[in-house]
């Protein structure tokens, strides 16, 4: 079997494969207070919980953009499984040229998750990644990484309005049933379900401009489905494209 873990801001997606087939998809929470052994107590028990062998591993890959834990959680998966994970980065294999101005700034999620969209439509391609951060991410007809774009995240967006705001409600994150809200909740949940997904379309007619080409546009992470669902753009939604992708850089780097 082979771990794969995408550390986020707000959670940590873990998914365990056999071959190319992902077994178990599951989240723990990133806490920075945490030590190297409370993330080794967490793993250990989501592994008994659903009857894995940690000796089971044949390895293990992560990706992160919390620095500051990575040597915990490096550290706890190398406890429990007993293999030392690939932790993504410079000098990592991943098959993408990376065409930025510093190319070792490229956060490990972005460029997990352009080698799992290229292996799933080719290149070019465009890539959102709806999660704490709204992140878009653009691959041109060469196969490189040409860089992209970062937005606050929907739930973050609201969080942050409703909290600065005297008068107005925290909302779950909702269609309303129509884009003209009639109420305030209404209208906090149309901004954010249907003026994501307009911006989702105008950076896509954009993006594509500048590229001079059409792009297939895949979209994965927290809300994507909801919001996908309210885009003109066609879009392919893939729940666990950075755990796929971090499987295909694994393939990349055993050796």
């Amino acid at each position: 079997m082979l771990l794969v873990l995408d550390m986020g801001n707000t959670n940590i997606t873990l998914g365990i494969y056999e071959g190319n087939t992902l077994r178990l998809q599951s989240r723990i929470a990133t806490d920075p207070t945490k030590m190297e052994d409370q993330y080794a107590v967490e793993l250990m028990d989501l592994l008994r919980l659903y009857r894995l062998e940690a000796t089971a591993f044949r390895g293990a890959v992560i990706s992160s953009v919390v620095p500051q834990l990575n040597h915990a959680l490096c550290g706890a998966v190398h406890k429990v499984t007993g293999v030392r994970p690939l932790l993504v980065g410079p000098g990592t294999k991943t098959g993408i040229n990376i065409r930025i101005d510093n190319p070792a700034s490229l956060g490990a999620d972005l460029l997990v998750g352009a080698v799992a969209a290229v292996e799933r439509v080719g290149a070019p391609c465009i890539i959102w990644d709806l999660g704490t951060a709204t992140t878009v991410s653009v691959v041109d007809k060469d196969g490189a990484f040409r860089g992209g774009a970062i937005l606050p995240g929907v739930v973050t967006g609201v969080a942050s309005l409703t909290q600065r705001t005297s008068l107005l409600p925290s909302v779950s994150v909702d269609a309303p049933d129509t884009v003209i809200g009639t109420n305030t909740v209404a209208c906090l949940q149309s901004g954010a379900v249907f003026g994501t997904a307009a911006t989702i379309d105008g950076m896509n007619r954009r993006l594509m401009q500048e590229l001079g080409y059409p792009a297939p546009v895949v979209i994965t992470g927290g809300l994507s489905r909801e919001i996908a669902a309210h885009c003109d753009s066609e879009m392919l939604y893939v729940e666990e494209l950075l755990l796929d992708g971090l499987r295909l850089i694994w393939e990349k780097n055993k050796k």
